[in-house]
């Protein structure tokens, strides 16, 4: 056999055009690192902690005073102003100094006493989702506590024992476990998701790339004569380096989310790591696809980006895929991102049998099996050799 054609010329061939590359450096090296380092980072303390807020107190009272005293004390809020009006703590949410005001209105405490219902208010920033939804769970706590505060005091100056009124007051005792991730840690549950969505993003537009930039410079013959006029010999030379590429850096992912950071992984290496090949297969698949589809470069790569990018709100991660319209739930079955998400879930968070993510796995190897179905119509753009515009 000669050394200059075959598989293993083809694919010393690419790990040469690999190396000579910037593009290639920059997008498949530094890209999926640069981001696994800034979004750890980013979410190094897990959940949002001493979340500002401004309390507006015109009652002034020991009870007023007690409930700002327990409000400051939860970890997700930290009372950075006591304003002397709303006005003020109004300017200061909009010079986004705070991201919620308590209003505490004058008399509260003598009309809760004399059965008036005073109103408590507040307001959350929702503009910032995540703040504003933490600030809101513990402002509607202490509401519920004010309320059974003022409702113990009423009661024991009636007579009552703490043991009678208890049971009126809270007749029903809450034991609440979140399951999967009981620290409620957002970079359990975003990065998780997201840095393997960057490194499919990342899969399908240098798949697309390695094909189209031999039309490009117009060498695509010429790699079809080292592969002896076999696409099949061409497809394993080309994708195998970027491949082995993209499977290093699964495993440093994994072992910086399940290793190092001690994320949950009920089920153990094996079923991840599976997963994560999978992805790397299926979106290479479907880069493959897109190019065969189309046949046309630039088109595809603009194709296999917006893919990349939408995945991020189809996969069903941050708001439910059952809670879309049909037809995008069932569209969310053609991007490889949602099977590994379901994977995820039950393997690593869930720790459910390997068995029941079967379907999930043969969904991602289904990108591999329809890929060959194109590989004639990527043989026919390489004989050509014709970069359209």
């Amino acid at each position: 056999m000669n050394s200059d054609t075959g598989i293993i010329a083809i694919f010393k061939r690419e790990w040469g055009r690999i190396a000579k590359s910037k593009i290639c450096i920059w997008g498949i090296f530094a890209a999926p690192l640069l981001s696994l380092v800034i979004l750890m980072w980013m979410m190094s303390s897990g959940l949002p902690s001493r979340i500002p807020i401004a309390v507006v107190d015109l009652d002034n009272t020991t009870t007023t005073r007690s409930l700002i005293r327990q409000l400051d004390a939860f970890e997700k809020t930290n009372i950075q102003y006591k304003s002397l009006s709303f006005n003020e703590a109004r300017h200061q949410m909009e010079r986004m100094q705070v991201y919620a005001v308590l209003t505490i209105p004058k008399d509260f405490t003598k009309d809760a006493i004399s059965g008036n219902r005073p109103k408590l208010i507040y307001y959350t920033n929702n503009a910032f989702l995540i703040s504003g939804s933490l600030l809101f769970q513990d402002l509607k706590t202490i509401s519920t506590l004010a309320s059974a505060a003022v409702g113990l005091q009423t009661a024991e100056a009636k007579g009552f024992t703490e043991n009678q009124i208890m049971p009126i007051l809270q007749p029903i005792t809450i034991d609440a476990h979140p399951l999967g991730n009981p620290w409620l840690n957002y970079s359990v549950y975003l990065n998780n998701v997201i840095l393997p969505g960057i490194l499919q993003l990342v899969i399908l537009m240098f798949t697309v790339s390695s094909f189209g930039a031999e039309v490009k410079s117009h060498t695509g013959r010429h790699l079809l004569e080292m592969g002896n006029g076999s696409i099949l010999k061409v497809m394993l030379g080309k994708l195998l380096p970027y491949t082995i590429i993209y499977t290093s850096i699964a495993l440093l992912f994994m072992s910086v989310l399940y290793f190092y950071n001690r994320f949950p992984l009920h089920n153990g290496f094996l079923p991840m790591f599976f997963n994560y090949f999978c992805l790397i297969l299926a979106a290479q698949g479907l880069g493959v696809i897109l190019l065969g589809i189309f046949r046309n470069y630039r088109l595809s790569l603009s194709i296999g980006s917006l893919i990349g990018m939408v995945s991020f709100s189809i996969t069903g991660f941050s708001f439910s895929a059952l809670a879309m319209d049909g037809s995008l739930n069932a569209l969310s079955n053609l991007f490889p991102l949602r099977h590994f998400f379901l994977i995820y879930v039950d393997q690593a968070l869930n720790g459910i049998a390997v068995g029941y993510s079967m379907y999930q796995f043969a969904a991602l190897l289904c990108f591999v099996l329809v890929a060959f179905f194109f590989f004639g119509s990527i043989k026919k753009m390489l004989k050509a050799d014709i970069y359209e515009m």
